[in-house]
């Protein structure tokens, strides 16, 4: 054995062992008489120190050292002159016997501290130097830990793990796919799984009621911080069930990951909002509910006073902020130009201060008189010392854009607290997507995504209003996970291809394998998949999963650590019978 003990164990309970440890110098201190090393390795650090005065050879030896130095000591646990209580070894030093470098290092590239002097781009190149630092190594911990617990709650309610293939066929109405070609098929193409949605269908056609795997999906999309090009989920999908059924599972899981992971107890059902709610009143299918400001229609109230915005616009909505009259004109016009911004495209803002005297002063008081503005009040709840604010325009770009203020002023208020969780089903999406271009139904979710069942009638004769017997898990804004009940019965897929103009050719030459699978008893079924480095960033306080993951890509989808994507041989491309075409 390398090592007899790791170099975060050790504390006054040791005093006067010998040990044996191994790790990384993380800094060197020479005082003279004395030379103090703080060794590291992933479960802690230890300080060793060598005494000049009784081995100076040794004491020489360890002068020497340079950082991240990988080294074998052997010493005696001994209690520290100067302790440092907030770490777990911070009572005890080793005092070195005899010490062997394992590996030298050359100086790295930054600093492996928690201040690092390194920016994103250089550590994600030496990604497994910055793995060392704490915050990185913990992240990675942490996702271990939410994994394992996963495996243990999903093993204890009947769930059994299985793998699915990575090479799968390319099919239609999702992301784009990443392609591999076949050697031995020439002309031919695997696709990297988007999700496993039709092999974890076809697991219920065979009898496994209850599946569950933690498994790595790809998309072929631009990226974002809570995206990258690979990503994993929490994959499941059971038979013999309906939408509460499935509700109630993974509203248990959620509750037990709280429970296990932050200590979080959540004792009530969560909250369920259908899709319309949620558009209506935050303008997003992924509310954040940590605070209010829910959207007042004001459209018929503000009309008739001769103020052109109001009396022309689809729609008018407000939001109340509390406690917030006292916002300078300077504050006013900062919100003012964030709405005007292209990506959120709002013409202006209008701003009504109720004050604590009870008066009123607005941007539009040329057209509305005190007695306007406080109905105004009246219909957002507003009290003296509130703020109101109220965007106007085409109805869906305007919640658009107040669902973005309502979002801003939580952020600016700080009412979207990291350490506080407001978990909600969305639930009754839309089954069917109109794409104006193409002029053609897409479907929402994927086309096996069942119709709530009132609805199925309505498929034909007016499918623009068919609800989805779908769902989202939404928390503090960000979608969790989502899924649906599945289409089990033929005629009614038969009709949802019809939608999505497929002929029943094309359906059989994309999707013939299920449908055939379908014709052998296939069980009611359903689904959710959860993004699992979705969950581990926001149980780790990060918007970004990026941080939570060993080896990520960049923004441009690039492994700078790797140097990837690159080209590769022309062996290789004559082996796979292609020619490289690049269009400019």
């Amino acid at each position: 054995m390398y090592r007899t003990n790791t170099c975060g164990e050790l504390n006054m309970n040791n005093e006067g062992q010998n040990v044996v440890l191994c790790g990384w110098v993380q800094k060197s201190r020479d005082l003279g008489g004395m030379t103090f090393v703080d060794l590291r390795d992933r479960y802690g650090i230890t300080q060793l120190v060598f005494n000049m005065e009784t081995n100076k050879e040794l004491c020489e030896k360890a002068r020497k050292l340079g950082r991240e130095f990988v080294v074998q000591v052997e010493g005696k646990v001994r209690e520290r002159s100067n302790k440092n209580l907030k770490m777990f070894t911070g009572e005890i030093e080793i005092e070195v016997i005899k010490l062997n470098i394992l590996n030298r290092s050359e100086v790295p590239p930054f600093t492996i501290e928690e201040e690092t002097d390194g920016g994103e781009e250089l550590r994600m190149k030496y990604r497994y130097l910055d793995l060392r630092r704490n915050s990185v190594k913990n992240n990675i911990l942490l996702r271990h830990r939410v994994s394992q617990e996963v495996r243990k709650y999903m093993d204890s309610i009947g769930f059994i793990e299985v793998e699915t293939p990575i090479l799968i066929k390319s099919t239609p109405e999702g992301a784009r796919d990443f392609v591999v070609p076949s050697r031995m098929q020439p002309g031919t193409f695997y696709a990297l799984p988007q999700s496993p949605q039709t092999l974890k269908q076809l697991l219920m056609v065979a009898g496994f009621d209850r599946y569950f795997q933690i498994v790595k999906c790809f998309r072929d999309e631009d990226l974002r911080a809570d995206r990258q090009p690979e990503f994993s989920q929490i994959d499941c999908e059971m038979s013999f069930v309906e939408r509460n059924d499935i509700l109630e599972t993974f509203e248990g899981l959620a509750k037990y990951l709280f429970r296990q992971i932050k200590g979080i107890e959540f004792s009530e059902p969560f909250l369920r909002l259908s899709y319309n709610e949620a558009m209506e009143f935050y303008g997003s299918d992924k509310p954040d509910l940590r605070f209010g400001m829910r959207f007042i229609d004001l459209t018929e109230i503000v009309k008739g006073h001769n103020f052109g915005l109001f009396d022309t616009s689809e729609y008018t909505g407000a939001i109340c902020a509390e406690k917030c009259s006292e916002f300078t004109r300077k504050q006013l016009d900062e919100l003012t130009e964030f709405v005007k911004k292209p990506q959120i495209g709002a013409k202006g803002l209008i701003y009504v201060r109720y004050n604590t005297d009870g008066t009123f002063k607005s941007s539009v008081d040329k057209f509305y008189s005190n007695d306007e503005l406080k109905k105004w009040a009246g219909l957002t709840n507003a009290r003296p010392g509130d703020l109101i604010l109220l965007l106007a325009g085409d109805k869906k770009k305007t919640l658009t854009a107040l669902s973005e203020l309502r979002l801003e002023m939580g952020n600016r208020l700080g009412l979207r607290k990291r350490d506080v969780f407001f978990p909600l089903w969305v639930v009754d999406f839309p089954l069917l997507e109109w794409d104006e271009e193409e002029k053609r139904f897409f479907a929402m979710h994927h086309p096996f995504t069942s119709p709530v069942p009132e609805d199925i009638p309505l498929m034909e004769s007016d499918p623009g209003n068919v609800r989805a017997n779908a769902y989202d898990l939404v928390i503090n804004g960000v979608e969790i996970g989502g899924g649906s009940i599945r289409i089990h019965d033929a005629s009614v897929q038969k009709i949802m291809f019809k939608i999505l103009g497929f002929s029943e050719e094309e359906a059989n030459e994309q999707f013939g394998f299920l449908l055939n699978a379908f014709k052998y008893g296939a069980p009611p079924h359903g689904g959710v998949a959860f993004g699992f480095d979705r969950w581990v960033a926001m149980f780790g306080g990060q918007d970004s999963i990026r941080d939570f993951i060993a080896f990520p890509k960049n923004n441009s989808g690039r492994d700078v650590m790797l140097d990837t994507p690159a080209q590769i041989s022309p062996k290789q491309l004559d082996e796979l019978q292609l020619n490289i075409n690049l269009k400019k």
